[in-house]
């Protein structure tokens, strides 16, 4: 999909305001641009430059078919593999790369159930202390993981302890983001 087309909302639509994490509903006709869909949601803009993020099951407000990436991929078996697959497919709604990449999962322990099948426990932080998105995040996470066959159980921590930085982000996300690896990962001038 072409990102920064001007798109007006073929119904009510509910939405979750960006940084704050506050939910809202943008009005029928409101004209947004879509400037990034990734891992099942979209973020979109409004005319006053608010930005917001509308999930996959209300794509049709913004006239298209939900993402491909909106529903995980039928499997037949539970393994270690899918979990990270499944975490790769949720990104950060402001910045178009996924939480495993930037570094956000700090721990995934899975472990067997007694009564059978398995629990996933997520240890994971935020690019900032205080994010609005802090639940949605945790919840995408959850909600994305308990889809996986055998899984019984999901529990997500958010932590700050170590503070997140830019250095646990992959080589792949820092290039992708424009930081220099030659200098530390520090951002790349713009001039």
């Amino acid at each position: 999909m072409e990102t920064n087309t001007k798109i007006k909302l073929t119904r009510q639509c509910p939405a979750i305001g960006i940084p704050n994490g506050v939910p809202e509903t943008l009005p029928q006709g409101s004209t947004v641009r879509v400037v990034q869909s990734l891992g099942g949601s979209y973020t979109v803009t409004d005319q006053r430059g608010y930005m917001f993020r509308i999930d996959a099951q209300d794509a049709d407000a913004l006239g298209l078919s939900p993402q491909a990436g909106a529903k995980p991929a039928e499997q037949q078996s539970f393994n270690e593999q899918a979990v990270w697959d499944q975490l790769k497919t949720i990104f950060d709604p402001e910045i178009p790369v996924n939480i495993v990449e930037l570094g956000l999962i700090y721990d995934c322990d899975i472990s067997d159930l007694e009564q059978g099948g398995k629990r996933i426990d997520i240890e994971m932080s935020l690019t900032a202390p205080g994010c609005g998105m802090s639940d949605v995040l945790k919840a995408d996470v959850e909600n994305k993981l308990s889809r996986l066959p055998e899984v019984k159980e999901v529990h997500v921590d958010v932590v700050f302890n170590p503070p997140w930085t830019p250095a646990r982000m992959s080589e792949a996300a820092k290039l992708q983001l424009g930081f220099d690896l030659d200098y530390g990962g520090s951002p790349l001038p713009t001039i």
